[in-house]
């Protein structure tokens, strides 16, 4: 039996290592191409981009390694049906079940690449890779809106128009309101630089203060110290979409929100999501098992592989749509997250259970 499982998870991983690396070859020409209008832009010479292209590839490992996954079993597990292998397992005594018990162990071990390289190198690569490109092009991250980003701070509104990749912030203006909201003062800073502990330093700062009896008053500085929650963490996460981000990244952004009483559903389906996804790899392979297997001499193998493929790709792009419907209609960040994998879960278990009884 152990020599039997072992020689399912060989040619598993065998033939899904061996669609990854076609599927990651192709996304990666893909941004190759999409990169060369950027050629010649300040430093960005060709070295900077196959290098940036390469800082990108963990962040498509692990959005690749489920559907991989699923390819990767269907061609291994259609391959062993057309050789008869799969009816002598059959044969000897192993039930569907328990071969597609065999094979979703080996998916654990997608699992545990999907979240290794979601949470902790895919993110850093792609960081690196960003700051990179935005200081050989000399240019600015990008922006929010036309005016900058607007950041809540308890009763504190900050707009800063432009963030350098090294985190520095430029055009800043911090509008100080007190418990009734009324304004009391205007903070406007050329830079700002992150000194420690929360701690910013404003250069060339002009503060405008408002009196309850309706004075003004304007005071110059050269520079000046200013105590927030914000990080350059926290400025770089509102410049990376929620789905690209790392758990804690995203935990941490939530209590900002949370502690500002902000709009945090889009984050928190977010979070679900990238807790739940690295589980699609054990399910997609659930799902390759009804689609590869066939009887030999009743003919549409290529067709069932590729019925198999396209509801794999469906998981993906469902999972998406889903989290976007959750959004609209306000619905749990659970809900919205869990229940594609649960329908898709269902549908394997059901498939499954519909080939074995045939």
């Amino acid at each position: 039996m152990k020599l039997i499982v072992r020689y399912l998870a060989r040619e598993s991983l065998a033939a899904s290592l061996f669609v990854f690396v076609a599927l990651m070859t192709l996304f990666a020409f893909f941004d190759l191409i999409n990169e060369l209008d950027a050629l010649g832009k300040g430093h960005y010479g060709f070295i900077q981009i196959l290098i940036y292209v390469t800082l990108n590839v963990p962040g498509h490992l692990y959005e690749l390694l489920p559907v991989a996954a699923l390819i990767g079993t269907l061609l291994a597990m259609a391959r062993l049906v057309e050789n008869s292998e799969f009816s002598i397992m059959l044969v000897s005594g192993l039930s569907m079940r328990r071969i597609a018990m065999y094979l979703m162990m080996v998916g654990l071990v997608f699992t545990a690449l999907t979240f290794v390289f979601g949470e902790v190198i895919a993110p850093a690569s792609e960081r690196y890779a960003e700051q990179m490109k935005l200081k050989a092009t000399n240019a600015l991250v990008a922006q929010a809106f036309r005016s900058g980003l607007w950041v809540r701070d308890d009763r504190n509104f900050i707009n800063v128009r432009e963030v350098t990749p090294e985190g520095e912030l430029r055009d800043l203006n911090v509008y100080a309101f007190d418990d009734s909201f009324h304004l009391q003062r205007i903070y406007r800073a050329a830079t700002g630089v992150f000194l420690h502990d929360n701690v910013w330093q404003l250069n060339d700062v002009n503060e405008t203060k408002f009196t309850p009896a309706g004075d003004v008053s304007v005071a110059h500085l050269p520079n000046s110290t200013w105590a927030s929650v914000l990080t350059p963490n926290i400025m770089n996460v509102l410049l990376v979409p929620p789905e690209k981000m790392a758990m804690l990244d995203l935990w941490a952004y939530i209590q900002h929100l949370h502690a500002n009483n902000q709009p945090s559903k889009r984050y928190e389906i977010a979070l679900w999501s990238k807790l739940i996804y690295p589980f699609a790899a054990p399910i997609m392979i659930l799902l390759a098992l009804p689609f590869a297997y066939h009887r030999p001499r009743a003919g549409g193998a290529g067709i069932r592989v590729f019925a198999g493929i396209m509801l794999g790709l469906g998981y993906h792009l469902f999972n998406r749509l889903f989290a976007y419907m959750g959004l609209l209609n306000d619905w749990s960040p659970l809900f919205s997250a869990l229940t594609p994998t649960l329908l898709f879960l269902g549908a394997g278990i059901y498939l499954l259970n519909r080939v074995e009884r045939q």
